[in-house]
Formats: C-alpha cells, structure tokens, sequence
C-alpha cells in the first residue's frame, strides 16, 4: 500500500485526502500553519498555540468511515452561533487548543486527537512554529506589502515576493521523515500564496521535497481567475503559478500536474511549462459541476488511482 504525503491547507486540502483514503489509509498530511482569520486568528490572539483551523479540517477529513468517525467528524466540524464569545469558533479548534494550552507537544495533542477520532493517517503542523505569511503585491497604484493568510488570499495586485514571518522557520522532525520515505506526494489545491507556495518557504521541507524518491502530483486550482466569494484573486494563470512555483522550489520536479480540463486555456504553453518541471499535465473532468469551485472527491480518487497505476506500469 502507496504511502502518501499531503501538503496543503484549507478546502483544498481536505478534499485530496477524503479522495485519497479510498486509496491508501497510509497518509500524512502536512497543514500549513499561518491562518489569523476566524475562529483560528481569535484564538491565536488569545493562546501562543499553531491557528488550529487547517489541522482540525485535516483531522475530519481523515476520520474513521464509520459512525463512530462520522459522529466524530460532525463534532469536529460543529461552529458554535451565539450573541457571546463562542460564536464562530469550532468544536474542533477549541478541543486543539484545549490540549495545546496545556503545553502539550502539538505533535502528541494532534495524535491524541487523531486516536479519539480513529483517523485514518495522520495530521502534522508544517513548520516547528505558528507563522505569518507576507507578500509584496505590484497594483495599479504602485508596490504594497500585505501581512497575514486571509489578507495575503484576497489582495489584489501582481505577486512580486512572498514570504514566511519568521523567515526560515524550522520544520518538524516528523515531517521531514514522512517526506522521505513517501513513495507519492501530493501538493494543492487551495489558495495558491497562502497554502500551497508556503511550503516551499520552510527551508528544512524544500530540501526533503527535494532529496525525496516520491513521485509528486501538483493539484491546480479549478480557476485561477476568481475572486469572488472572499476568494483568491491570484490574477494569473495556471502557467503563472507554476512559474511562481518554479522561482521558489527550481530544483523540485513534479511528475504530474492534475488540472480540470476546463481550466486549460493554453494546453500547449501549460505542456511546455510542465515539462521544464519535469512532469506532465493530466488534464480531466475533476470538477464536482459545472461552475463550481470545489474539486470532486470521487472523481479525484478516480484520477490519482489512474495516476498511480500508470507510473507502476510505466
């Protein structure tokens, strides 16, 4: 059975490993930890702990498929809607930051975690430390620096640089470790500067990603155009985030590069950006309908299995 890494955050990542555990139950997903909005920002604030949000959605998604994991995921996944200080925050983000503010390793907290709800893999923080994502933006205007995810995930503007706070951070042990004996790795969707790009900002995790024999599957946004709905407005093309890829991980080959077909406006220059990377596009109906922005569990499952079987024969 393939061991699996994820690396990513958010929706995105949440929807590639509900498709991968009908795959493998050897996964490991690897969130990153740099949200200050919400439920997570507000207990951020108030606790130094990791902003729990991405890892509590990686939890639940990894949950036992019975009733007990189900039961559990629903309960994970609960947010609390009151007129006082509960509202908005999530059942999940209050039991990780139960168990942090004990000064409990987040490692063994998340574990814990991961054992009551019978999770299938595991869940591990990106860096060492909480970060704070910051990026250089050029717009109409002029040159503007924007700090923290959710403000980084909604500018607007041409991305000049982006970066982690603070810089070369530390990365755990347990992660690197997954990293390396992978056999596949998995990176994306989701939020392309605030989610997928920080990853290769943690020095210790680029060079893993790098040393690494795993095979490698980048998962592309299904519009890279949006910005609706508190959406990225990434203001590029898919091109556009594999360059920027490119700049900050060149030595990292991708195998695969798994796009919705729809999303393709130049499959000859996406080819061609692909192949310097090393890889090939799979472009496929991953969408989960016409017109919507989240990615289809089951056809997801569908393509990665078909992905994995090709490179076995290959």
């Amino acid at each position: 059975m393939s061991k699996v890494v994820c690396l990513g955050g958010g929706h995105g990542l949440a929807a590639t490993l509900s498709a991968l555990r009908s795959i493998t139950s050897q996964i490991t997903a690897i969130v990153t930890v740099a949200d200050n909005g919400g439920s997570s920002g507000r207990l951020r604030q108030e606790f130094p702990i990791f902003p729990p949000g991405d890892l509590r959605m990686a939890l639940a998604a990894l949950c036992a498929d019975d009733e007990w994991g189900r039961t559990w995921a629903q309960i994970m996944q609960h947010r609390f809607v009151s007129d006082g200080a509960l509202d908005g925050h999530a059942m999940g983000n209050l039991l990780l930051a139960s168990l942090w503010s004990e000064d409990e390793d987040p490692i063994i907290g998340l574990d814990r975690v991961g054992s009551l709800l019978k999770t299938v893999g595991r869940v591990l923080p990106m860096a060492s430390v909480p970060l704070d994502i910051e990026a250089t933006f050029i717009t109409s205007t002029g040159r503007i620096v924007v700090r923290g995810q959710k403000e980084v995930a909604t500018a607007k503007g041409r991305i000049e640089s982006l970066r982690v706070i603070p810089q070369n951070p530390m990365a755990r042990i347990e992660a690197l470790t997954a990293i390396r004996v992978a056999d596949w790795i998995t990176m994306g969707p989701g939020s392309w500067f605030s989610s997928v790009m920080p990853h290769l900002l943690v020095p210790m995790q680029l060079d893993a990603l790098v040393r690494t024999k795993a095979k490698k599957i980048l998962i592309l946004n299904l519009d890279a155009h949006a910005n609706t709905a508190g959406e990225e407005f990434a203001g590029s093309t898919p091109e556009e985030h594999l360059a920027l890829f490119h700049h900050y991980a060149p030595d990292v080959s991708i195998d695969y590069f798994l796009v919705d077909q729809s999303v393709v406006r130049e499959r000859k220059t996406l080819t061609e950006m692909a192949s310097k990377l090393g890889g090939q596009v799979v472009a496929a109906d991953i969408r989960k309908a016409p017109g919507s922005i989240h990615h289809d569990v089951e056809k997801l499952a569908l393509h990665f299995s078909h992905i994995m079987r090709q490179s076995l024969v290959g």
